[in-house]
């Protein structure tokens, strides 16, 4: 039996979270992941009980979309509100994080980063990941790693 590599299954996961996004513009996943375990997973949307962009429009200032929290900070903010602590943990995220993630990245000692596809890498961002040590690595992720394992029954749907 094959068995999908942990890259893939936790950049899986990520995706899987993007599913839950909730901002029109971008749709992003991330999760964060300690001693090969799962200890938070966010995507980008609003505050919890706010107003959705897939409900009224994205709120964009200066070309931002000020509405939505993004997934690493949202996944940030779920081990903080639950006590599991970051430090040396990995992220595995859709998109490169943008500069305001990258630093509470770094100041939530996560020191590797995943991430599927490159999305307006900011050179101060790569930079700063440079300083802190933070490792990143380019992991595309492959529907068809996940498919390749399932029987023919649980891909047409009818299993």
């Amino acid at each position: 039996m094959n068995r999908i590599s942990w890259n893939q299954y936790f950049m899986a996961q990520s995706h899987l979270l993007a599913l839950r996004s909730t901002c029109t513009r971008l749709t992003v996943g991330a999760t964060i992941v300690r001693e090969q375990r799962i200890i938070a997973g966010g995507y980008n949307g609003s505050i919890k009980g706010g107003t959705h962009c897939i409900d009224e429009g994205c709120y964009v200032i200066d070309n931002h979309c000020v509405r939505t929290i993004h997934a690493e900070m949202n996944a940030i903010l779920q081990c903080a509100k639950f006590g599991a602590a970051t430090e040396g943990a990995s992220l595995y995220v859709t998109h490169f994080p943008c500069l305001q993630c990258t630093k509470a990245i770094i100041q939530a000692g996560i020191s590797k980063i995943y991430y599927a596809s490159d999305y307006k890498n900011h050179p101060y961002a790569i930079e700063l990941l440079r300083q802190a040590g933070v490792e990143t690595e380019c992991v595309p992720f492959d529907p068809a790693s996940i498919e390749q394992l399932m029987t023919p029954a649980e891909q047409s749907g009818t299993n």
